[in-house]
Order: C-alpha cells, then structure tokens, then sequence
C-alpha cells in the first residue's frame, strides 16, 4: 500500500539522494538523456556540488539517436564538467529490431556496418574494447549496466550507488522492482536493490509522475532539458506519449513517424541502418497483424494453432528455430504445472498484458516481433549462455515431443 510522506516529491527525492551520499563512497548517475534522467541528474548534481563531492555519469550512446539529443547530453556534460566523471560510452551492443523478423537484433556502432552509421563516433567517447575488463563483444544493455556497476565499485571493495530514473508510473515490471520483497535492500528501503557485492541501484524519484517531472523544470528554468520533447509537443503527443531511446525496439517502434517530422536528415540514415525502419514507421501505429498491435484476426481455414506453425515455417530459418526453443519451454511449463496436453487456441483475456497461455497468444508473440518472448514471461538471455542454451533445447525438445527436430 502507498504511503503519504506529507512532503512533494522533490523534497523527497532530495532527501533519497542526501540520504545516498552519507551512505555510500562512491555514486553514479545512469543518464539517457531523456527527462527522468536529466531531473535526476540535475539533483544529484546539486547535492554533489554542495558537499564537494564528484559523480559518475554513464551515458550509453544508441548511435541512431536524434542529433537534438545528443547536443542536449553534450551541454549537461560541460554544465557539469568539475563535478563528474564521465563515461559516454560508445561500444558495439546488441539490442532489440522490432520491425525486423529478419534482422530481429542490432548492433549499434558494429564496425562492420560503419558506412551504415547514423552519425560519426564523438572525440570524446570510449570506443577501446579494452576500457572495461568486463566488456564482451556485443553483450546487451541488461548484461553491460550491472557489470558497469561491479566494475565501478571494484569488485565491491568501494561502497558503490547507481542512481537510475525509473518512475513506478511508467509500467507494471518498474512497480514489480520496488515491491520485491526477495531482493536484498540497503538499510530496508525499498528503492533500493542490490546488483553486486556493495553495489545498489538507487531510485529516487520512484514516486514522481510525470506532471511532476515537468513542474520541475518549470520551477528550475536554469536547468537545461531535452528540447526533442518541445518538437514532440509540436507533433500533437501528449506528454505521456514521449520517448527517448533507440528507435527500434519493441514500444519505440511507435515513435519512428516522428524522425520524419523532427529530423528528416537523421531519417534517412535510421532508415538505412536496420533491416524494416521504413515499414516500422509505416506501420507500426496501425491496428491488426502486420505487427500484431492490439487486434489480431484469423486467416480464413486457419485455427490459431495451425496459424502459428504457418508463421514459424515463413520466417528465417533461425530465427524460426529461436521461436520454437521458447515456444516448447511455454507449452512443457503448462503440461508440468496446468496439466494440458496441448494449450487451448484462444481463452479470454489472452491477447492482454496478462499471460493467459494460447495458441492466439504464440501467434501474436510472432506477429509482434517480440523476439525475447517477454509477453510469454520470458527475458533476454546472456550472450555467454545462449549458445549453449540452443544446443540444450535441441535435445529437450525431441524429449519432451514439442517441435521436434529430425
């Protein structure tokens, strides 16, 4: 149940980052460049400079991000040049192409595809593959952030916070982190989550809306944010609709119509960099089975079952081959804990963000792009495991009799 401080959220949030700064040796601040982060970013920064005290600051650089975004990472990095260490990174990790059943990942700044690159690396970037010890060729953002944070603390010997600008109203998963109960927290509270030995992740402004965020920079005009956001607001979304990250992920397909309008010179590069950006920015606000958005239907002759093998047998042989790994994981979890012999084609609710287990559900799964199955339950996998994990389900499915390989 929430809990009314009897404080705004500013004044609370000040109190989570002074709170951070007698408790640990050593903070970070992850930054996007987005509006979470530059509130965060901006509080830190002015509880560092009061103490004396100097911050980490972790931008990853997506590459294929609008120019408006990169100068506005730019001018807080000069803005705060005496009082941070900074760690604008620019090294080859894999992400997610929602628009692509054929490339369903990407690489930014993959140096095979340079001519291909939106912009050109910055002078000041980390580009050696050798600057972290931890770093592994095209490793993910989920496997690169908590390593980062290990690395920083040195193996935990300094006691180590990264500041992160999640807010619980974004989404259910973010509700989920802060209610955890089995995750280990600093002194109990509940914003915090630990990542490593002497290592949290520290959420101070959990509790913000995003009215919030935007009363903020009303109340601090000195205090520089991304102007992207004043062209969104030029291009008719709602302040609930704007997003800032790389482009071709699962939600932020929707928003690639945008570069259109706002920077039609970056366009033409975000178009060419990735395999379906054009047809993503075609498409993906559109209802039905091009990508899977909302409401489905059926093909006629078709029940969802047999439409869903159709789909497996039409996409690329291994990305066919990943769908069908993670397909029989779902159906043996349903036979061992439901006792289904087989799932039902569709059940109620099943095309919701509630995993109610179906043939329609897997079809859609497919018609999404969803590539790491996270309306199934699953999550990305590591780089490291998912070799051996193919060679592993290879085996099982032949024993379980789900998709089975000759």
């Amino acid at each position: 149940m929430r809990q009314m401080l009897g404080i705004n959220v500013e004044t609370a949030a000040r109190q989570r980052i002074a709170w951070t700064f007698d408790t640990f040796e050593q903070v970070c601040v992850s930054f996007s460049g987005g509006k979470d982060s530059a509130v965060l970013l901006h509080l830190t920064l002015d509880e560092a400079v009061r103490r004396g005290r100097q911050v980490h600051v972790l931008f990853i650089d997506w590459e294929a991000q609008y120019q408006l975004t990169i100068d506005h990472v730019a001018d807080c990095f000069e803005l705060y040049r005496d009082h941070i260490v900074p760690y604008w990174v620019c090294l080859p990790l894999t992400t997610t192409n929602a628009v692509s059943m054929i490339e369903p990942e990407w690489v930014c700044w993959a140096p095979e595809k340079r001519e291909l690159w939106v912009r050109e690396l910055p002078e000041h970037a980390i580009t050696d593959s050798d600057y972290f010890a931890f770093y592994r060729d095209r490793m993910t953002f989920e496997e690169f952030a908590p390593e980062f944070g290990r690395w920083l603390s040195q193996e935990g010997k300094i006691k180590t916070a990264c500041l992160v600008g999640i807010r619980a109203a974004e989404s259910l998963n973010r509700v989920r982190t802060l209610i955890n109960t089995s995750k280990v927290r600093e002194q109990g509270k509940a914003w915090t989550t630990q990542i490593a030995p002497h290592t949290f992740n520290v959420y101070p402004i959990y509790d913000w809306q995003t009215q919030d965020v935007w009363v903020y920079f009303a109340k601090h005009p000195e205090k520089p944010y991304n102007r992207l956001y004043d062209r969104f607001r030029q291009a008719g979304l709602s302040i609930h609709q704007m997003r800032i990250c790389e482009p071709y992920g699962d939600e932020q397909r929707k928003g690639l119509w945008l570069f259109h309008l706002i920077e039609p010179q970056t366009w033409s590069k975000i178009a060419a960099r990735v395999a379906g950006a054009n047809s993503g920015a075609l498409y993906a606000r559109e209802k039905g089975n091009i990508l899977g958005n909302r409401g489905v239907t059926l093909p006629e002759g078709h029940t969802w079952k047999s439409f869903t093998l159709f789909l497996l047998d039409t996409l690329p042989p291994t990305t066919a081959e990943h769908y069908r790994n993670k397909f029989a994981v779902y159906l043996k979890w349903y036979q061992d804990h439901e006792g289904l012999e087989d799932l039902p084609d569709e059940a109620p609710g099943d095309t919701g963000s509630k995993d109610i287990g179906s043939w329609r559900r897997l079809a859609r799964c497919i018609l999404r792009n969803d590539y790491w199955c996270t309306s199934l339950s699953f999550g990305p996998q590591k780089t490291t495991a998912y070799i051996r994990y193919q060679n592993i389900m290879k085996r099982r499915r032949n024993q379980w009799k789900l998709f089975e390989q000759p």
